[in-house]
């Protein structure tokens, strides 16, 4: 048995890193009579143990105050959303004018696109890559026929290789050769599927050569590689909370805007929540929208999941985000290590990593093909207590998050493969 993986010397490794002490702030799932090895943080991310902190009084303040708590609770729920924004702002890298929490991820990307996307007879197509994530390839089908255009003649995908990846200089190509078409880039910034980091800075300079508007949906990519959405000039952005940022099942999604975008005053689909908020509830007939991405809400914040998700937040601020980074790196890289030492131990079963090698290219999720037996290994480490999740036709996604797996998880994970070599 290989050393590296030897549990006691990946508990050691545990011992001597500074976050590892984070883990016992959140609820791991159990397997029998111990902790199950949780690798779908990209997917769900864990309940943190103190998630009531703020809930129990929003309760409360509802219960004793009832419609009172909009302007008197401990926390007034009339400015709620703000009490994220601070955070938020930071995990992505933006000026916290630029950034709102509400709605859904899906939701938002709708009323985005229903103000950056759009299109004129002669510019009028959007440049994705083919393996976006379904329910944004629906938002951009519907928005396209909504102002009329063919969906078959209004998508321009970025050529892929076998593997489902990206080459960005062909990318970059793509758009220069469609410059004249492009009214839209619109990537997922990490690939849901090959957890391929695209680099956005570039994109975004490439785009607005040619004066296209460039968005990316994130949710992949927040609380999971570093963003810097003002300075690399991104037009807008929208992400999910539940995933790396582990605010619970469905919670709220949070939006970018640019300064630049917004001091254009574009349209947008107004609600009472995005009117400015000193005569809100004087409930006039004429909307004066707030002059910052705070002017895009629609409905008054859900209290709630936002009283949760104030909880999450905290974790990457007081751990500082670039400390996760570097851990992140190393649990990938132990992790690629496992995954190599099976397949040159296996006569059978190969693991093939599609997600691209190098540190800046890959954030937490790393994406297994499997040809043989892939859905009957899954099902196996299901039953062995590691989660895991399978990707139709044939990829096992394995994320190990920094906030809270360890380098035990990974030699447990390597231990229980070796064990379908015997």
């Amino acid at each position: 048995m290989n050393k590296e993986f030897d549990i006691n010397f990946a508990r050691e490794k545990d011992l001597n890193d500074p976050i590892s002490k984070f883990r016992n702030e959140f609820n791991i799932p159990r397997f029998k009579d111990q902790e199950a090895v949780y690798f779908t943080g990209n997917s769900l991310g864990l309940q943190p143990k103190n998630y009531n902190q703020y809930l129990e009084q929003e309760l409360l303040d509802w219960k004793s105050m009832a419609v009172e708590g909009h302007f008197h609770a401990k926390t007034p729920w009339f400015d709620y959303h703000k009490t994220l924004t601070k955070d938020v702002a930071y995990i992505v890298g933006a000026k916290e004018k630029e950034v709102v929490t509400m709605n859904a991820l899906s939701v938002n990307l709708h009323l985005l696109l229903t103000s950056f996307y759009q299109p004129t007879h002669k510019k009028y197509k959007i440049l994705c890559e083919p393996n976006l994530f379904p329910s944004d390839l629906y938002i951009l089908h519907s928005q396209i026929e909504l102002r009329g255009f063919d969906i078959k003649d209004s998508i321009v995908f970025a050529p892929i290789d076998s593997n489902g990846i990206v080459n960005e200089e062909a990318l970059l190509d793509t758009i220069k050769a469609n410059q004249e078409e492009l009214a839209m880039i619109f990537i997922g910034g990490v690939n849901y599927y090959t957890g391929q980091v695209f680099d956005m800075e570039k994109i975004t300079k490439m785009g607005h050569l040619y004066n296209i508007i460039v968005g990316f949906d994130l949710a992949h990519a927040v609380g999971n590689i570093n963003l810097k959405l003002h300075d690399w000039g991104v037009d807008f952005a929208a992400w999910c909370s539940y995933k790396y940022l582990n605010s619970g099942p469905g919670n709220v999604s949070s939006i970018f805007i640019h300064e630049n975008q917004i001091k254009k005053k574009p349209f947008r689909l107004s609600g009472w929540w995005g009117h400015q908020s000193d005569n809100r509830f004087a409930l006039q007939k004429e909307h004066k929208p707030i002059h910052t991405a705070e002017g895009w809400q629609l409905s008054n914040a859900p209290i709630f999941g936002m009283s949760i998700y104030r909880v999450s937040l905290q974790f990457f601020t007081q751990i500082g985000f670039e400390k996760l980074i570097v851990k992140r790196i190393q649990l990938s890289r132990y992790l690629e290590s496992a995954i190599h030492l099976f397949n040159s131990e296996s006569n059978h079963i190969k693991l093939n990593i599609i997600t691209p090698g190098t540190a800046d290219k890959r954030g937490a999720q790393l994406s297994v093909h499997i040809s043989d037996s892939g859905k009957e290994i899954y099902n196996s480490l299901k039953k062995s207590g590691v989660y895991v999740d399978w990707r139709d036709p044939n990829v096992m996604r394995i994320s190990p998050v920094p906030l809270y797996n360890s380098f035990e998880d990974v030699a447990k994970f390597y231990h229980i493969l070796h064990a379908f070599n015997k």
